[in-house]
């Protein structure tokens, strides 16, 4: 190793983390630099992502979602640092980020491939989505969208839009708008639609090696296209998603499996209330005897 990059959340404070990744740095006698994406502090000399065998992203997932994006064009591994609780994509948290720098450096990891939805239109690829992307309306008039699949016309709609997500991406905008929860490594993509109006359309899971084409027929108040959260200004109104395995590389500590329970964890998922009142009065039971 040679160098380390960093990428920083714009507000949040981070300084704990810092400290370390200096530290370390400079124990290891290796180049600490920053790397530029977006809105954050100035904590280290700029420097490029190509230059460097690890990032480190301190923040939260929206972090780290920079970094993977930066991170991508050269396959340069990220690792997340949290700052509070553990999200999705973080590696550890701030008080494990020596042990974590400590185990990258022996090669004592596994690298986490994730895939991206490319997002092309008539002009090319204009983005890649490693979570989620979004076609929804502006203002007060409906959007109708024409949603085919491999060739296949599944639904004309009329609502509030669509989310396209990965399996990354399934436990975010598009489970919050009722769409399947896909475990980590299932190679396929889903399509949830947003608040249609009327008939029936239920989310759709497709796979990996499939095309969606997203034909937009905007109202007067014209529409968004939002990849991973942030906006994309386009004059498109036909879109073609696709699935690319391995497009960012996350460090992983631990065994990759279905990511299911970071979500219990985070409280993404809970039991039926019934049964978990059943599970307080066999405690509290067990306590009075």
């Amino acid at each position: 190793m040679e160098r380390v990059g960093v990428l920083v959340h714009p507000t949040r404070p981070v300084q704990s983390a810092l400290t370390v990744i200096r530290r370390w740095t400079e124990e290891h006698g290796l180049e600490l630099i920053q790397v530029a994406a977006g809105e954050q502090p100035s904590v280290a000399p700029p420097g490029e992502v190509s230059a460097c065998d690890l990032v480190a992203a301190l923040g939260g997932d929206g972090t780290v979602l920079k970094a993977l994006h930066v991170a991508a064009r050269t396959q340069t591994p990220v690792i997340g640092v949290a700052h509070g609780s553990l999200g999705a994509l973080t590696t550890v948290s701030d008080t494990e980020l020596r042990a974590g720098l400590d185990r990258f450096a022996a090669g004592d990891w596994l690298p986490r491939r994730l895939p991206a939805l490319r997002v092309g239109t008539a002009e090319g690829t204009i983005a890649w989505a490693i979570n989620d992307l979004v076609l929804a309306r502006r203002g007060g008039t409906q959007l109708v969208l024409d949603v085919c699949a491999a060739g296949e016309l599944y639904v004309r709609l009329a609502g509030d839009g669509i989310v396209v997500a990965t399996p990354l991406g399934s436990s975010a905008y598009s489970m919050a708008a009722g769409g399947s929860l896909l475990a980590a490594g299932t190679n396929a993509f889903v399509c949830t639609p947003l608040a249609m109006h009327g008939g029936c359309a239920p989310p759709l899971v497709v796979p990996d090696d499939c095309e969606v084409t997203l034909e937009v027929h905007p109202g007067y108040g014209g529409f968004d296209l939002e990849i991973d959260g942030f906006h994309v200004d386009s004059t498109a109104r036909s879109f073609v998603v696709s699935s690319e395995h391995a497009h960012a590389t996350l460090v992983s500590l631990g065994e990759i499996r279905t990511g299911i329970a970071v979500l219990r964890e985070r409280g993404l998922i809970t039991d039926s209330p019934r049964l978990l009142l059943r599970d307080s009065r066999a405690l509290h039971n067990r306590g009075a005897t």
